[in-house]
């Protein structure tokens, strides 16, 4: 296994597990983390072909066992953090920085139309809600904290809080300070 890949998947490892850098037991058991080792492994060998049908077997069985739908084309940073087991949709397109974290129910999605049509790109440090749906070609920027059940379809600042429907935008330093913890 490549350097790169090895320290995309311990970053992973590191935020889901509370700072723990290698407890494989814990691979075996979270599905989360299986999942995101699989996704990981996928995006990396996706020009050798007996690896990467591999790969996306292991994901498309991992997937429909754990409700995670992430396609190999979206872009994510390290740390990523799965919150819960439970349905979480990302568009292809979408774009994550590096320590993210989402909970269960989210949905990041594509706009098929009108002047936000297109991907969201979302920052650094940002912590996303139960159940909140990101769309449209808009920017979530570092350091945002997206409330359970909000519907974010226009631009957001760093430093902020979002919460509601529509999106009400309250600006805090250190959004998401405790929310969003063992960051690499």
């Amino acid at each position: 296994m490549n350097r790169e890949l090895k320290q995309m998947i311990q970053d992973d490892i590191f935020r889901n597990t509370g700072g723990a850098r290698r407890r494989v037991s814990l691979l075996r058991n979270n599905m989360n983390l299986r999942y995101l080792k699989a996704f990981r492994c996928y995006q990396y060998y996706r020009d050798n072909f007996f690896l990467a049908m591999l790969y996306r077997l292991r994901l498309r069985y991992l997937s429909r066992k754990s409700f995670i739908q992430i396609p190999r084309d979206t872009v994510i940073g390290r740390g990523l953090y799965i919150g819960h087991y439970g349905r979480i949709i990302i568009s292809p397109g979408a774009v994550l920085g590096d320590n993210v974290n989402i909970a269960t129910g989210i949905t990041i999605g594509k706009t098929n139309r009108g002047d936000r049509m297109g991907y969201p790109v979302i920052g650094n440090k940002v912590w996303i809600g139960t159940n909140a749906v990101i769309v449209g070609k808009v920017t979530i920027g570092d350091d945002v904290l997206i409330a359970p059940n909000s519907y974010v379809n226009i631009d957001i600042p760093s430093h902020s809080i979002v919460m509601g429907n529509p999106a009400k935008i309250i600006p805090k330093t250190e959004a998401t300070k405790d929310y969003v913890n063992n960051c690499v």
